[in-house]
């Protein structure tokens, strides 16, 4: 089962980096909550979360068999500021989209040097 978790984690990364890598700003957001998922799903696996074992101590169980509880308060911190960076994106992404009516990286970038060139010459 590890392995799986392996395979899909490797997977999920892949996918994020290549979606980091276009010049589309809604594919990089897309991008940034796949890899705040990633990130999620390897601290679950590494926090070895075994569903046999209760998180709580009775006669029969010793300290060391006990479920960690660390890894499950670890991603539910990880999730609510995903999620805050994902509003503060959206917003950043709009205001993008309303000042200059494309989410590609070229063009925002040649639409600046035309704003700054212009300003130079009035100047």
């Amino acid at each position: 089962m590890i392995s799986l978790y392996c395979w899909m984690i490797g997977g999920l990364f892949a996918i994020s980096v290549y979606l980091l890598l276009s010049q589309q700003l809604m594919r990089w957001l897309f991008g940034i909550v796949i890899l705040s998922s990633t990130t999620n799903l390897v601290i679950y696996v590494c926090g070895r979360h075994l569903s046999a074992i209760p998180p709580f101590v009775s006669d029969e169980n010793t300290a060391l068999q006990l479920a960690n509880p660390l890894p499950q308060a670890l991603i539910l911190t990880a999730i609510v500021i995903g999620f805050g960076l994902l509003a503060f994106a959206l917003v950043l992404i709009r205001k993008v989209w309303l000042s200059f009516n494309t989410l590609d990286t070229d063009q925002i970038n040649t639409a600046e040097r035309k704003v700054v060139s212009h300003r130079h010459e009035l100047n």
